[in-house]
């Protein structure tokens, strides 16, 4: 199936925080993972300090003629990561198989926008309350 502009410009913003995030030191789990109807756009884990195991939702906006990328994370989303969430958790495992860490879970929020000429610049807010 062909992906449309939007979904590649998606895919484009969720690459330029996986990277950014691995050049930090995190080690990226995996990326897109399905649980029931929710998709959780990152997990990975964060050495910290602390160490945390993460869930990084990923916001983008081509401009901000209609507002930020946070301003799209409302309470729908939110509710629709717990969800997500917690079928990853009671699922006990990644998608390859692979066990989930035993740390404290997090969720993240990374928003991607035009900056300066044009070039992506990313933000990072962590911890972000899921209620």
């Amino acid at each position: 199936m062909q992906r449309t502009d939007r979904q590649r410009a998606g895919d484009a913003a969720e690459c330029l925080v996986a990277e950014r995030l691995a050049a930090l030191g995190w080690r990226i789990l995996a990326r897109n993972v399905h649980c029931g109807r929710s998709e959780l756009d990152i997990v990975a884990e964060d050495p910290g300090p602390p160490a945390r195991f993460v869930v990084v939702e990923v916001r983008w906006r081509r401009s901000r003629q209609f507002g930020l990328p946070e301003e799209t994370f409302d309470y729908r989303k939110r509710a629709h990561l717990r969800v997500g969430i917690a079928r990853l958790l009671e699922r006990g495992r990644l998608p390859d198989g692979r066990e989930l860490p035993r740390l404290p879970i997090a969720l993240d929020l990374a928003v991607v926008e035009p900056g300066e000429g044009g070039a992506p610049q990313a933000r990072l807010y962590r911890n972000v309350l899921c209620e």
